[in-house]
C-alpha cells in the first residue's frame, strides 16, 4: 500500500471536524508553497492602494 493510499484510508476514518482541520491545514500548506511572482505582488499592491483610497474591493474583474 502506498503512502497516499494510507493517508486516504486514514482520512476516511476521521470525523467531519477532523477532516475540516486537515482541509484547512492543507489549504494553508499549499498556499505557502506558491511562488510570490512579480505579477502577484503587483496585484496585491494595487489592491492595497485601492483599499486605502476607499475603493470598493472586487474579488473578480468584470
Amino acid at each position: 500500500m502506498s503512502t497516499v493510499q494510507e493517508i486516504e484510508s486514514a482520512i476516511k476514518r476521521l470525523s467531519h471536524a477532523e477532516m475540516s482541520q486537515i482541509r484547512d491545514w492543507l489549504e494553508d500548506f499549499l498556499e505557502d508553497q506558491k511562488e510570490f511572482t512579480p505579477e502577484f505582488r503587483a496585484r496585491v499592491e494595487t489592491a492595497d492602494r485601492e483599499l486605502a483610497s476607499g475603493a470598493r474591493p472586487r474579488v473578480r474583474q468584470p
